[in-house]
Protein backbone atom coordinates (compact mmCIF):
# COMPACT_ATOMS: atom_id res chain seq x y z
CA UNK A 1 0.00 0.00 0.00
CA UNK A 2 1.09 3.17 -0.72
CA UNK A 3 1.50 5.94 2.49
CA UNK A 4 1.50 9.45 1.05
CA UNK A 5 2.56 11.78 3.66
CA UNK A 6 2.76 15.71 3.69
CA UNK A 7 4.95 17.81 6.73
CA UNK A 8 2.26 19.65 8.33
CA UNK A 9 1.52 23.43 6.78
CA UNK A 10 0.84 25.37 10.03
CA UNK A 11 -1.29 28.70 8.63
CA UNK A 12 -1.68 31.05 11.96
CA UNK A 13 -4.64 33.92 11.53
CA UNK A 14 -5.04 34.91 15.03
CA UNK A 15 -7.23 37.95 14.48
CA UNK A 16 -9.75 36.04 11.68
CA UNK A 17 -11.77 33.20 11.85
CA UNK A 18 -11.71 31.03 9.02
CA UNK A 19 -15.29 30.25 7.97
CA UNK A 20 -16.75 27.86 5.55
CA UNK A 21 -18.15 29.37 2.49
CA UNK A 22 -20.30 27.06 1.60
CA UNK A 23 -23.65 27.59 -0.34
CA UNK A 24 -25.22 25.68 2.75
CA UNK A 25 -23.46 26.80 5.91
CA UNK A 26 -22.66 23.81 8.67
CA UNK A 27 -24.78 26.69 10.96
CA UNK A 28 -27.94 26.61 8.72
CA UNK A 29 -27.93 23.14 7.72
CA UNK A 30 -27.92 22.20 11.27
CA UNK A 31 -31.19 24.37 11.64
CA UNK A 32 -32.82 23.70 8.67
CA UNK A 33 -32.39 19.84 8.54
CA UNK A 34 -34.65 17.44 10.47
CA UNK A 35 -32.49 16.53 13.62
CA UNK A 36 -30.97 13.02 13.25
CA UNK A 37 -33.77 10.76 13.79
CA UNK A 38 -36.94 12.86 14.80
CA UNK A 39 -38.97 11.34 12.00
CA UNK A 40 -38.84 7.93 14.17
CA UNK A 41 -42.68 6.77 14.91
CA UNK A 42 -43.36 4.30 17.55
CA UNK A 43 -40.11 3.00 17.17
CA UNK A 44 -40.53 1.81 13.53
CA UNK A 45 -37.04 2.24 11.49
CA UNK A 46 -35.87 4.84 9.72
CA UNK A 47 -34.18 5.46 6.32
CA UNK A 48 -31.60 7.66 6.33
CA UNK A 49 -30.09 9.32 3.34
CA UNK A 50 -26.67 10.98 3.13
CA UNK A 51 -25.59 12.51 0.55
CA UNK A 52 -24.64 16.14 -1.23
CA UNK A 53 -26.75 19.07 -3.29
CA UNK A 54 -27.61 16.05 -5.89
CA UNK A 55 -29.60 14.29 -3.07
CA UNK A 56 -30.59 17.66 -0.95
CA UNK A 57 -30.68 20.91 -2.84
CA UNK A 58 -30.58 24.73 -0.98
CA UNK A 59 -30.73 24.73 3.25
CA UNK A 60 -34.08 24.25 2.78
CA UNK A 61 -34.11 21.50 -0.23
CA UNK A 62 -37.67 22.80 -1.28
CA UNK A 63 -36.82 23.59 -4.66
CA UNK A 64 -36.82 27.39 -3.98
CA UNK A 65 -34.31 28.00 -6.24
CA UNK A 66 -35.12 25.79 -9.08
CA UNK A 67 -32.88 22.92 -8.25
CA UNK A 68 -34.53 19.70 -6.66
CA UNK A 69 -32.26 16.35 -4.82
CA UNK A 70 -33.75 12.85 -5.41
CA UNK A 71 -34.29 12.79 -1.45
CA UNK A 72 -37.30 15.16 -1.98
CA UNK A 73 -39.15 12.55 -3.88
CA UNK A 74 -37.74 9.65 -2.89
CA UNK A 75 -40.12 8.67 0.39
CA UNK A 76 -43.01 8.63 -2.32
CA UNK A 77 -41.83 4.67 -3.27
CA UNK A 78 -41.59 3.88 1.01
CA UNK A 79 -44.66 3.25 3.16
CA UNK A 80 -45.14 5.33 6.12
CA UNK A 81 -47.14 2.73 7.85
CA UNK A 82 -44.04 0.76 8.52
CA UNK A 83 -40.55 3.55 7.72
CA UNK A 84 -40.17 6.88 7.81
CA UNK A 85 -37.49 8.61 5.34
CA UNK A 86 -35.11 11.07 6.39
CA UNK A 87 -33.29 13.25 4.11
CA UNK A 88 -30.03 13.94 6.32
CA UNK A 89 -27.89 14.99 2.80
CA UNK A 90 -26.31 18.24 2.64
CA UNK A 91 -25.27 20.81 -0.36
CA UNK A 92 -21.45 21.27 -0.50
CA UNK A 93 -20.65 17.83 1.32
CA UNK A 94 -18.39 14.73 0.46
CA UNK A 95 -17.50 11.61 1.79
CA UNK A 96 -14.83 13.41 4.15
CA UNK A 97 -16.71 16.24 5.50
CA UNK A 98 -20.26 14.55 5.64
CA UNK A 99 -18.27 12.18 8.08
CA UNK A 100 -16.02 14.38 9.86
CA UNK A 101 -18.73 17.28 10.29
CA UNK A 102 -22.76 15.32 10.31
CA UNK A 103 -22.32 11.80 10.08
CA UNK A 104 -21.50 11.66 14.47
CA UNK A 105 -25.27 12.87 15.01
CA UNK A 106 -26.59 10.46 12.64
CA UNK A 107 -24.55 7.76 13.77
CA UNK A 108 -25.51 8.69 17.35
CA UNK A 109 -29.28 8.33 15.85
CA UNK A 110 -29.20 5.28 14.59
CA UNK A 111 -31.11 2.11 15.93
CA UNK A 112 -31.30 -1.59 15.20
CA UNK A 113 -33.13 -2.08 11.93
CA UNK A 114 -32.65 1.37 10.74
CA UNK A 115 -31.42 1.00 7.15
CA UNK A 116 -28.78 3.97 5.22
CA UNK A 117 -28.01 5.11 1.92
CA UNK A 118 -24.39 6.57 1.20
CA UNK A 119 -24.40 7.69 -2.06
CA UNK A 120 -21.79 10.52 -2.58
CA UNK A 121 -19.04 11.64 -3.97
CA UNK A 122 -20.01 14.93 -6.40
CA UNK A 123 -17.57 17.28 -4.48
CA UNK A 124 -14.93 14.72 -3.90
CA UNK A 125 -12.05 15.52 -6.28
CA UNK A 126 -11.54 19.39 -4.57
CA UNK A 127 -8.33 20.34 -2.35
CA UNK A 128 -7.56 19.04 0.58
CA UNK A 129 -6.76 21.51 3.62
CA UNK A 130 -7.79 24.99 1.67
CA UNK A 131 -9.74 27.66 3.65
CA UNK A 132 -13.22 27.41 1.88
CA UNK A 133 -14.24 24.23 2.14
CA UNK A 134 -11.30 21.39 2.89
CA UNK A 135 -13.41 18.50 1.76
CA UNK A 136 -10.87 16.32 -1.14
CA UNK A 137 -10.60 12.75 -0.74
CA UNK A 138 -7.86 10.84 -2.34
CA UNK A 139 -9.19 8.95 -5.87
CA UNK A 140 -9.77 4.86 -5.86
CA UNK A 141 -10.30 2.92 -2.58
CA UNK A 142 -6.63 2.31 -1.02
CA UNK A 143 -7.43 2.11 2.48
CA UNK A 144 -3.93 2.68 3.57
CA UNK A 145 -3.34 5.56 1.72
CA UNK A 146 -3.43 9.00 2.98
CA UNK A 147 -2.38 12.65 3.27
CA UNK A 148 -1.44 14.75 6.75
CA UNK A 149 -1.75 18.23 6.36
CA UNK A 150 -3.16 21.51 8.35
CA UNK A 151 -6.92 22.00 7.54
CA UNK A 152 -7.01 26.08 6.60
CA UNK A 153 -10.62 25.76 7.21
CA UNK A 154 -11.27 24.32 10.69
CA UNK A 155 -7.42 25.24 11.74
CA UNK A 156 -6.36 21.79 12.97
CA UNK A 157 -4.08 19.25 11.40
CA UNK A 158 -5.90 16.83 9.52
CA UNK A 159 -5.89 13.54 7.64
CA UNK A 160 -7.15 12.40 4.08
CA UNK A 161 -7.76 9.15 2.84
CA UNK A 162 -9.19 7.24 0.30
CA UNK A 163 -12.96 7.50 -0.96
CA UNK A 164 -13.25 3.84 -0.47
CA UNK A 165 -11.69 4.34 3.06
CA UNK A 166 -14.62 6.49 3.92
CA UNK A 167 -17.37 4.63 2.33
CA UNK A 168 -15.90 1.24 5.04
CA UNK A 169 -16.15 4.22 7.97
CA UNK A 170 -19.57 4.59 6.85
CA UNK A 171 -20.50 1.06 6.61
CA UNK A 172 -18.85 -0.06 9.88
CA UNK A 173 -20.41 2.55 11.91
CA UNK A 174 -23.71 1.60 10.82
CA UNK A 175 -23.01 -1.97 11.13
CA UNK A 176 -22.01 -0.99 14.77
CA UNK A 177 -25.19 0.26 15.51
CA UNK A 178 -27.66 -2.88 14.18
CA UNK A 179 -28.84 -0.49 11.05
CA UNK A 180 -28.17 -1.82 7.05
CA UNK A 181 -25.61 0.07 4.82
CA UNK A 182 -26.91 0.12 1.36
CA UNK A 183 -23.84 1.82 -0.81
CA UNK A 184 -25.51 3.76 -4.11
CA UNK A 185 -23.07 5.34 -7.10
CA UNK A 186 -23.67 8.83 -8.00
CA UNK A 187 -26.09 10.49 -9.68
CA UNK A 188 -25.27 11.15 -13.55
CA UNK A 189 -24.20 14.59 -14.91
CA UNK A 190 -25.31 16.84 -18.10
CA UNK A 191 -22.42 15.72 -19.99
CA UNK A 192 -21.84 13.18 -22.45
CA UNK A 193 -18.55 10.98 -23.71
CA UNK A 194 -16.90 10.55 -26.89
CA UNK A 195 -19.41 7.52 -27.79
CA UNK A 196 -22.43 9.99 -27.37
CA UNK A 197 -23.29 8.39 -24.00
CA UNK A 198 -23.73 10.06 -20.43
CA UNK A 199 -20.87 9.82 -19.00
CA UNK A 200 -20.56 7.55 -15.91
CA UNK A 201 -18.93 8.29 -13.36
CA UNK A 202 -15.31 6.60 -11.80
CA UNK A 203 -17.12 6.55 -8.25
CA UNK A 204 -19.61 3.93 -9.16
CA UNK A 205 -16.08 1.36 -9.55
CA UNK A 206 -15.05 2.06 -6.21
CA UNK A 207 -18.43 2.17 -4.63
CA UNK A 208 -19.14 -1.25 -6.22
CA UNK A 209 -15.74 -2.92 -5.20
CA UNK A 210 -16.45 -1.60 -1.17
CA UNK A 211 -19.38 -2.79 -1.49
CA UNK A 212 -18.28 -6.56 -3.03
CA UNK A 213 -15.56 -6.66 -0.37
CA UNK A 214 -17.93 -5.66 2.73
CA UNK A 215 -20.56 -7.50 2.03
CA UNK A 216 -22.59 -4.90 1.24
CA UNK A 217 -25.83 -3.85 -1.16
CA UNK A 218 -24.51 -1.79 -4.10
CA UNK A 219 -27.22 0.25 -6.18
CA UNK A 220 -25.62 1.25 -9.23
CA UNK A 221 -27.91 5.28 -9.34
CA UNK A 222 -25.36 5.96 -11.87
CA UNK A 223 -26.16 3.43 -14.87
CA UNK A 224 -30.29 3.45 -14.26
CA UNK A 225 -30.35 7.20 -14.51
CA UNK A 226 -27.91 7.53 -17.17
CA UNK A 227 -29.21 4.73 -19.46
CA UNK A 228 -32.84 6.58 -18.89
CA UNK A 229 -31.16 9.60 -19.79
CA UNK A 230 -29.46 8.22 -23.12
CA UNK A 231 -32.75 7.12 -24.15
CA UNK A 232 -33.63 10.80 -24.46
CA UNK A 233 -33.63 13.67 -27.04
CA UNK A 234 -31.08 16.27 -26.28
CA UNK A 235 -33.90 18.50 -25.38
CA UNK A 236 -35.63 15.97 -22.68
CA UNK A 237 -32.41 15.49 -21.37
CA UNK A 238 -31.37 19.09 -20.71
CA UNK A 239 -34.79 20.02 -18.90
CA UNK A 240 -33.74 17.14 -16.33
CA UNK A 241 -31.03 19.53 -14.89
CA UNK A 242 -30.94 23.64 -14.37
CA UNK A 243 -28.58 26.21 -13.88
CA UNK A 244 -25.72 23.97 -14.16
CA UNK A 245 -24.49 20.36 -15.41
CA UNK A 246 -24.73 19.00 -12.13
CA UNK A 247 -27.77 19.81 -10.31
CA UNK A 248 -31.47 18.72 -11.39
CA UNK A 249 -34.68 20.54 -11.70
CA UNK A 250 -37.77 18.54 -10.67
CA UNK A 251 -38.22 16.32 -13.35
CA UNK A 252 -34.56 15.21 -12.91
CA UNK A 253 -34.85 14.46 -9.41
CA UNK A 254 -37.65 12.48 -9.73
CA UNK A 255 -36.79 10.24 -12.30
CA UNK A 256 -33.20 9.54 -9.84
CA UNK A 257 -35.24 8.89 -7.17
CA UNK A 258 -37.42 6.27 -8.81
CA UNK A 259 -34.25 4.99 -10.03
CA UNK A 260 -32.93 4.39 -6.40
CA UNK A 261 -36.50 3.01 -5.61
CA UNK A 262 -36.12 1.08 -8.95
CA UNK A 263 -32.50 -0.24 -7.77
CA UNK A 264 -33.81 -1.29 -4.25
CA UNK A 265 -36.92 -2.70 -5.27
CA UNK A 266 -36.09 -4.97 -7.76
CA UNK A 267 -32.68 -6.01 -6.49
CA UNK A 268 -31.85 -9.73 -6.36
CA UNK A 269 -29.34 -9.40 -3.10
CA UNK A 270 -31.62 -10.70 -0.30
CA UNK A 271 -30.18 -8.36 2.28
CA UNK A 272 -33.15 -5.81 0.58
CA UNK A 273 -35.48 -8.17 1.22
CA UNK A 274 -36.96 -6.69 4.35
CA UNK A 275 -36.77 -3.03 2.65
CA UNK A 276 -38.14 -4.20 -0.40
CA UNK A 277 -41.54 -5.37 1.88
CA UNK A 278 -41.48 -1.97 3.00
CA UNK A 279 -41.47 -0.44 -0.17
CA UNK A 280 -44.82 1.09 -2.23
CA UNK A 281 -45.49 2.54 -6.23
CA UNK A 282 -42.42 1.36 -7.99
CA UNK A 283 -44.23 -0.68 -10.76
CA UNK A 284 -44.71 1.95 -13.53
CA UNK A 285 -48.55 3.42 -13.41
CA UNK A 286 -49.87 3.37 -16.58
CA UNK A 287 -53.74 3.07 -18.19
CA UNK A 288 -54.20 1.22 -21.15
CA UNK A 289 -55.90 -1.34 -19.29
CA UNK A 290 -58.29 -1.99 -22.19
CA UNK A 291 -55.35 -2.54 -24.80
CA UNK A 292 -56.62 -5.43 -27.09
CA UNK A 293 -53.65 -7.74 -28.78
CA UNK A 294 -52.99 -6.73 -32.49
CA UNK A 295 -54.63 -3.37 -32.20
CA UNK A 296 -53.00 -0.08 -31.46
CA UNK A 297 -54.31 2.60 -28.89
CA UNK A 298 -55.34 6.21 -29.23
CA UNK A 299 -55.22 8.50 -26.00
CA UNK A 300 -57.25 11.14 -25.40
CA UNK A 301 -55.79 13.60 -22.92
CA UNK A 302 -57.46 16.97 -22.10
CA UNK A 303 -59.85 18.88 -19.80
CA UNK A 304 -63.63 18.96 -19.51
CA UNK A 305 -64.22 19.48 -23.12
CA UNK A 306 -62.96 16.18 -23.74
CA UNK A 307 -63.80 14.17 -20.63
CA UNK A 308 -66.97 14.94 -19.18
CA UNK A 309 -69.62 12.09 -19.43
CA UNK A 310 -72.70 12.83 -17.72
CA UNK A 311 -75.40 10.12 -17.29
CA UNK A 312 -78.19 12.69 -17.63
CA UNK A 313 -78.64 12.47 -21.49
CA UNK A 314 -79.35 16.43 -20.89
CA UNK A 315 -76.05 17.02 -18.85
CA UNK A 316 -72.30 18.25 -20.45
CA UNK A 317 -70.65 15.47 -22.25
CA UNK A 318 -67.03 16.35 -23.81
CA UNK A 319 -66.39 15.17 -26.89
CA UNK A 320 -63.86 11.91 -25.86
CA UNK A 321 -66.74 10.14 -24.47
CA UNK A 322 -68.50 10.41 -28.20
CA UNK A 323 -65.01 8.66 -29.65
CA UNK A 324 -67.30 5.29 -30.39
CA UNK A 325 -68.78 7.55 -33.25
CA UNK A 326 -65.67 8.40 -35.03
CA UNK A 327 -63.42 5.32 -34.00
CA UNK A 328 -63.59 1.93 -35.47
CA UNK A 329 -63.15 -0.90 -32.59
CA UNK A 330 -62.20 -3.49 -34.85
CA UNK A 331 -59.43 -1.73 -35.94
CA UNK A 332 -58.06 0.49 -32.99
CA UNK A 333 -59.05 0.65 -29.09
CA UNK A 334 -59.42 3.76 -27.37
CA UNK A 335 -58.89 5.24 -23.99
CA UNK A 336 -60.14 8.83 -22.67
CA UNK A 337 -57.88 10.17 -19.84
CA UNK A 338 -58.59 13.54 -20.37
CA UNK A 339 -59.61 14.75 -17.12
CA UNK A 340 -62.40 17.97 -16.03
CA UNK A 341 -60.29 21.29 -14.78
CA UNK A 342 -56.55 20.24 -16.07
CA UNK A 343 -54.14 22.16 -17.45
CA UNK A 344 -51.39 21.37 -19.31
CA UNK A 345 -49.22 22.02 -16.15
CA UNK A 346 -51.43 20.11 -13.79
CA UNK A 347 -52.03 17.09 -16.50
CA UNK A 348 -48.44 16.35 -15.99
CA UNK A 349 -47.94 17.22 -12.19
CA UNK A 350 -50.75 14.88 -11.26
CA UNK A 351 -49.19 11.74 -13.13
CA UNK A 352 -51.83 11.54 -15.73
CA UNK A 353 -49.70 12.08 -18.01
CA UNK A 354 -46.99 9.89 -16.80
CA UNK A 355 -49.24 6.88 -17.02
CA UNK A 356 -50.04 7.90 -20.71
CA UNK A 357 -46.36 7.70 -21.93
CA UNK A 358 -45.94 4.35 -19.55
CA UNK A 359 -48.85 3.18 -21.58
CA UNK A 360 -47.56 4.02 -25.15
CA UNK A 361 -46.27 1.53 -27.43
CA UNK A 362 -45.09 1.81 -30.72
CA UNK A 363 -47.88 2.46 -33.27
CA UNK A 364 -50.22 4.07 -30.82
CA UNK A 365 -51.36 7.44 -30.90
CA UNK A 366 -51.84 10.66 -28.48
CA UNK A 367 -54.41 13.22 -28.97
CA UNK A 368 -53.38 16.21 -27.02
CA UNK A 369 -55.94 18.95 -26.82
CA UNK A 370 -55.64 21.78 -23.43
CA UNK A 371 -55.90 25.12 -23.41
CA UNK A 372 -59.33 26.07 -21.47
CA UNK A 373 -57.79 26.12 -18.41
CA UNK A 374 -54.22 27.22 -19.01
CA UNK A 375 -54.39 30.98 -19.61
CA UNK A 376 -55.17 30.90 -15.42
CA UNK A 377 -53.55 32.81 -12.37
CA UNK A 378 -50.04 30.33 -11.99
CA UNK A 379 -50.16 30.59 -8.70
CA UNK A 380 -53.57 30.77 -6.75
CA UNK A 381 -55.35 27.41 -5.14
CA UNK A 382 -56.07 25.40 -8.25
CA UNK A 383 -52.52 26.45 -9.78
CA UNK A 384 -52.88 25.59 -13.34
CA UNK A 385 -51.67 28.56 -15.19
CA UNK A 386 -48.61 28.42 -17.10
CA UNK A 387 -46.72 31.40 -18.69
CA UNK A 388 -48.54 32.36 -22.29
CA UNK A 389 -46.85 31.64 -25.44
CA UNK A 390 -44.38 29.20 -26.49
CA UNK A 391 -40.91 30.53 -25.28
CA UNK A 392 -38.62 27.85 -24.10
CA UNK A 393 -38.56 29.75 -20.66
CA UNK A 394 -39.52 28.69 -17.08
CA UNK A 395 -39.65 30.09 -13.80
CA UNK A 396 -39.97 29.11 -10.06
CA UNK A 397 -43.05 30.17 -8.75
CA UNK A 398 -44.79 29.65 -4.74
CA UNK A 399 -48.04 28.33 -4.78
CA UNK A 400 -51.16 29.49 -2.88
CA UNK A 401 -52.39 26.38 -2.19
CA UNK A 402 -49.51 24.54 -0.48
CA UNK A 403 -46.28 26.92 0.02
CA UNK A 404 -44.33 24.42 -2.30
CA UNK A 405 -42.12 25.67 -5.04
CA UNK A 406 -43.23 24.85 -8.54
CA UNK A 407 -41.10 25.33 -11.84
CA UNK A 408 -44.07 26.65 -14.58
CA UNK A 409 -43.10 26.70 -18.51
CA UNK A 410 -44.95 28.36 -21.11
CA UNK A 411 -47.99 26.54 -22.83
CA UNK A 412 -45.84 25.58 -26.02
CA UNK A 413 -43.10 23.83 -23.62
CA UNK A 414 -46.20 21.58 -22.46
CA UNK A 415 -47.24 20.69 -25.71
CA UNK A 416 -43.86 20.18 -26.90
CA UNK A 417 -43.02 18.02 -24.25
CA UNK A 418 -46.14 15.96 -24.30
CA UNK A 419 -45.09 15.71 -28.54
CA UNK A 420 -41.73 14.48 -27.44
CA UNK A 421 -42.61 12.00 -24.77
CA UNK A 422 -44.98 10.39 -27.47
CA UNK A 423 -42.52 10.17 -30.15
CA UNK A 424 -39.99 8.87 -27.65
CA UNK A 425 -42.01 5.80 -27.09
CA UNK A 426 -42.68 5.40 -30.62
CA UNK A 427 -46.26 6.73 -30.84
CA UNK A 428 -47.89 9.77 -32.71
CA UNK A 429 -48.80 12.79 -31.17
CA UNK A 430 -51.88 14.92 -32.82
CA UNK A 431 -52.44 18.31 -31.48
CA UNK A 432 -56.03 19.46 -31.51
CA UNK A 433 -56.90 22.99 -30.77
CA UNK A 434 -58.75 24.13 -28.07
CA UNK A 435 -63.31 23.52 -28.76
CA UNK A 436 -64.60 27.45 -29.53
CA UNK A 437 -66.75 28.62 -26.60
CA UNK A 438 -70.41 30.15 -27.45
CA UNK A 439 -69.59 33.91 -27.57
CA UNK A 440 -70.56 35.70 -30.53
CA UNK A 441 -68.98 39.28 -30.77
CA UNK A 442 -70.69 40.80 -34.31
CA UNK A 443 -72.51 37.77 -34.33
CA UNK A 444 -70.09 35.67 -35.30
CA UNK A 445 -68.74 32.81 -33.23
CA UNK A 446 -65.13 33.89 -30.96
CA UNK A 447 -62.52 33.05 -32.65
CA UNK A 448 -59.00 32.96 -30.47
CA UNK A 449 -56.81 32.40 -33.48
CA UNK A 450 -54.32 35.07 -32.21
CA UNK A 451 -53.79 33.55 -28.44
CA UNK A 452 -54.03 29.58 -28.36
CA UNK A 453 -54.35 29.50 -32.02
CA UNK A 454 -51.45 31.23 -32.91
CA UNK A 455 -49.49 29.21 -30.09
CA UNK A 456 -50.34 25.97 -31.49
CA UNK A 457 -49.34 26.95 -35.13
CA UNK A 458 -46.18 27.79 -33.68
CA UNK A 459 -45.65 24.59 -32.08
CA UNK A 460 -46.42 22.56 -35.11
CA UNK A 461 -43.61 24.76 -37.30
CA UNK A 462 -41.01 23.95 -34.01
CA UNK A 463 -42.14 19.74 -33.77
CA UNK A 464 -43.48 19.23 -37.33
CA UNK A 465 -46.47 17.65 -35.31
CA UNK A 466 -49.46 16.42 -36.87
CA UNK A 467 -52.22 18.69 -36.34
CA UNK A 468 -56.38 18.74 -36.44
CA UNK A 469 -57.36 22.56 -35.96
CA UNK A 470 -60.67 21.15 -34.03
CA UNK A 471 -61.48 25.02 -33.38
CA UNK A 472 -61.93 26.45 -36.65
CA UNK A 473 -63.78 23.38 -38.04
CA UNK A 474 -66.28 23.88 -35.65
CA UNK A 475 -66.40 27.15 -35.56
CA UNK A 476 -66.78 27.03 -39.19
CA UNK A 477 -70.09 24.42 -38.57
CA UNK A 478 -71.51 27.25 -35.59
CA UNK A 479 -70.84 30.01 -37.81
CA UNK A 480 -72.36 27.97 -40.99
CA UNK A 481 -75.98 26.93 -38.70
CA UNK A 482 -76.03 30.03 -35.79
CA UNK A 483 -74.53 32.68 -37.18
CA UNK A 484 -76.58 36.31 -37.79
CA UNK A 485 -76.22 40.07 -37.17
CA UNK A 486 -77.65 39.79 -33.89
CA UNK A 487 -74.97 38.39 -31.67
CA UNK A 488 -77.93 37.34 -28.68
CA UNK A 489 -79.54 35.56 -31.24
CA UNK A 490 -76.69 33.65 -32.96
CA UNK A 491 -75.92 32.43 -29.05
CA UNK A 492 -79.38 31.36 -28.96
CA UNK A 493 -79.29 29.52 -32.20
CA UNK A 494 -76.00 27.85 -30.87
CA UNK A 495 -77.15 27.26 -27.40
CA UNK A 496 -78.54 23.42 -28.23
CA UNK A 497 -74.59 22.50 -28.82
CA UNK A 498 -73.35 23.99 -25.85
CA UNK A 499 -74.91 23.37 -21.47
CA UNK A 500 -74.73 25.43 -18.79
CA UNK A 501 -72.01 27.60 -19.68
CA UNK A 502 -70.24 29.47 -22.84
CA UNK A 503 -67.52 26.36 -22.53
CA UNK A 504 -69.14 22.77 -21.77
CA UNK A 505 -71.03 21.11 -24.63
CA UNK A 506 -74.56 19.25 -24.55
CA UNK A 507 -74.09 15.79 -26.04
CA UNK A 508 -75.35 17.19 -29.16
CA UNK A 509 -72.18 18.97 -28.81
CA UNK A 510 -69.80 16.91 -28.16
CA UNK A 511 -70.96 14.79 -30.84
CA UNK A 512 -70.16 17.89 -33.04
CA UNK A 513 -66.93 18.25 -32.17
CA UNK A 514 -65.87 14.35 -32.20
CA UNK A 515 -67.10 14.89 -35.99
CA UNK A 516 -64.96 17.46 -36.24
CA UNK A 517 -61.94 16.10 -35.21
CA UNK A 518 -62.67 12.87 -37.80
CA UNK A 519 -62.98 15.61 -40.43
CA UNK A 520 -59.20 16.89 -39.63
CA UNK A 521 -57.61 13.89 -39.23
CA UNK A 522 -59.14 13.21 -43.17
CA UNK A 523 -57.98 16.10 -44.15
CA UNK A 524 -54.46 16.42 -43.20
CA UNK A 525 -54.92 12.35 -44.48
CA UNK A 526 -53.55 10.84 -40.65
CA UNK A 527 -52.91 7.85 -40.34
CA UNK A 528 -54.92 7.79 -37.63
CA UNK A 529 -57.33 8.81 -40.16
CA UNK A 530 -57.22 5.21 -41.39
CA UNK A 531 -58.58 3.83 -37.56
CA UNK A 532 -62.20 5.85 -38.75
CA UNK A 533 -65.57 4.48 -39.53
Amino acid sequence: MTILLMLFAFIFMPEEKVIDNTPDSIAKALSARPAPGSTRQDGRPVLFLIGNSTMRNGTLGNGNNGQWGWGYFVNKYFDRRKISVENQALGGMSTRNFYTDLWPAVREALQPGDWVIVSIGHNDKADFFDAKRARGVIDGVDPDTMVVGFNERKQIPDTVYSYGHYLRDYVRDIRQKGAHPILMSLTPRDAYGDDGKIIRKPQTQWAAYVAATEGVPFVDLNEISGAKLDSYSPWKEKYHFYGDHIHTSAFGAEMNARSAAEGIYYSSNPQLKPLQEMMINVPLPAYGENREAGKPMVFITGDSTVKNTDSDEDGQWGWGSQAGLIFDPAKITWENVAMAGRSTKTYLREGRWEKVYNALQPGDFVLIQFGHNDISPINDKKGRGVIPGTADTCHVYRMEADSSYVMVYSFGWYLRKFIDDAREKGATPILLSLTPRNEWPGGRIERRNDTYGKWYREVVEQTGVEFVDVHNITADFLDKKCASRDEAKSKAKASKYFKRDHTHTSKLGAQMNARSVAKGLRDIRSALSNYLR
